[in-house]
């Protein structure tokens, strides 16, 4: 029997592959970085973000949100009538604007009183269910970022405590970062007050998605994209505080009402794009923290077996 010719790498029948490229420590330095950087968390985190859609689910959160929850809380917000301006103010402390642009954001809504009187209970009910929708789009987001099929029917339950839990949470924030300036009874000093803030955005962002997720997912993976989330939330206000407030005050100017409309959907869909991207970036902390650790184990354990070899070596 002839015996078979060994085939040279990178070949089929004995011929180079056309167009193949090498891609050991002979690969060009461009390919070695896109390998690297591809592979890499941020790489990973991108490519994830590109199949989630991230951008377009963060405009359906804004729009979504602008159309179906922003209505009920105008009605919660007009109950706090001994504490609060409404839901303007509300809205004017998550984005951090300035005194001008808080004006501006005021002259959108209706006056607290006006919003109550006018409010029947069938239009209250209508507000709540489609509020229930704004629950049904964030569990599609959480559900995609962590790749796990569509919930089930009956567990339409938890959209309702889900927003009746946002509301809740929403208005224990306005009590506590509105400024104690304002009303002359600052109860805790500020320090104190943002701590419990954090304390509780973080806390309801956890308990959020395994309430939406329906359990399918442990308590220990959802934290760091609780955590995560809440530091997005405080970067866009600061980013709110520096870009946006500017942008209310001129666009008013410019285009009237619908220029600080279109600033506030804007903001909108920061405030999604960071909690489906919190959401995601959990996700990768939570696998790869496990793997990170276990790399450095396996160092350890090298770098004991070396000195021990060497101590051998010694004697």
């Amino acid at each position: 029997m002839r015996e078979k010719t060994p085939r040279p790498e990178g070949s089929e029948g004995g011929a180079p592959v056309a167009g193949a490229s090498p891609t050991g420590p002979s690969a060009p330095l461009w390919r070695r970085l896109h390998r690297a950087v591809r592979h890499s968390a941020f790489g990973r985190a991108w490519e994830r973000g590109t199949d989630l859609e991230l951008m377009h689910r963060a405009m359906g959160f804004a729009a979504l949100g602008f159309l179906t929850l922003v209505p009920l809380l105008i009605v919660v917000a007009a109950a706090d009538l001994a504490h609060s301006q409404g839901f303007a103010e509300w809205l004017g402390e998550g984005l951090g604007v300035s005194a001008t642009a808080q004006d501006a954001v005021e002259d959108l809504f209706a006056r607290p009183r006006q919003a109550l009187a006018t409010t029947t209970s069938f239009g209250l009910a209508a507000l709540a269910v489609f509020g229930l929708s704004f629950g049904l789009a964030v569990q599609t987001g959480y559900e995609k970022v962590w790749e796990l099929p569509g919930a089930r029917w009956h567990t339409m339950w938890r959209h309702l405590v889900w927003l009746a839990a946002l509301l809740g949470f929403l208005f224990l924030s306005a009590q506590l970062t509105r400024g104690g300036s304002r009303s002359g009874q600052d109860l805790l000093p500020s320090f104190w007050r943002l701590t419990v803030a954090m304390l509780a955005a973080v806390l309801f962002f956890w308990w959020s998605q395994r309430m939406l997720l329906a359990g399918r997912v442990g308590w220990a993976a959802l934290l760091p994209g609780a955590v995560a989330t809440v530091l997005g939330l405080a970067g866009l206000r600061v980013f709110s505080r520096l870009v946006f407030s500017p942008l209310i005050a001129s666009n008013t100017v410019s285009y009237g009402p619908i220029g600080t409309v279109l600033v506030l959907q804007s903001w909108l869909v920061g405030v999604g794009f960071v909690v489906f991207g919190g959401a995601l970036v959990g996700r990768l902390l939570s696998e790869d923290y496990p793997r990170y650790l276990r790399s450095q184990q396996a160092w350890r354990w090298r770098a004991r077996r070396r000195r021990q070899q060497r101590r051998r070596a010694r004697k």
